[in-house]
């Protein structure tokens, strides 16, 4: 009797995950996005932690592997990247027309890490915590626009880059 209760619930609750999941297939020739996975402390693509970006692409499907394998036509700057995907890791790019996408090149390290380099410091000011007060000052990253600038404490970006402190 416990075995036919616990069966009803997991028919039941594989019912609930049934519905919510979808088959994603793709042709070649479709654009999709590139999902990254999460490295903690690790810079990619000119993002920081929390707001790096989740996808990134759009990159052509260049061949069917098999019923969940892609192989991707991806950059030469990625070329150290295996070139082929789960369908897990695709999300479909819808064509915009009005869709500007601003390239810029990525220089991966052999670890496919990504350094960031700052160009200018933009603003200072006094971040106040509980008992001390921390000077920090808004750092201009290459290639990113000024509204992607980020605010670093100034000890710190003395430190590692003292060129900026003139």
């Amino acid at each position: 009797m416990i075995k036919e209760k616990l069966k009803t619930a997991q028919d039941r609750q594989k019912s609930y995950a049934d519905n919510r999941s979808k088959d994603l297939e793709f042709a070649v020739g479709d654009w999709v996005f590139l999902k990254l996975s999460p490295w903690k402390g690790v810079m990619r693509f000119g993002k920081r932690g929390k707001l790096s970006p989740r996808y990134i692409g759009p990159y052509e499907i260049s061949e069917r592997i098999g019923p969940v394998a892609y192989r991707l036509a991806l950059p030469p700057e990625l070329s150290r990247v295996h070139d082929v995907f789960h369908v897990s890791m695709l999300r479909k790019y819808m064509p915009d027309p009005s869709h500007v996408l601003e390239y810029q090149p990525v220089e991966l390290k052999e670890d496919l890490s990504y350094e960031e380099q700052p160009v200018q410091i933009l603003d200072r000011k006094e971040q106040r915590l509980r008992s001390r007060s921390i000077p920090v000052v808004k750092v201009l990253w290459r290639s990113q626009t000024v509204e992607e600038a980020t605010w670093e404490p100034e000890e710190q970006m003395r430190a590692k880059y003292p060129y900026l402190f003139h």
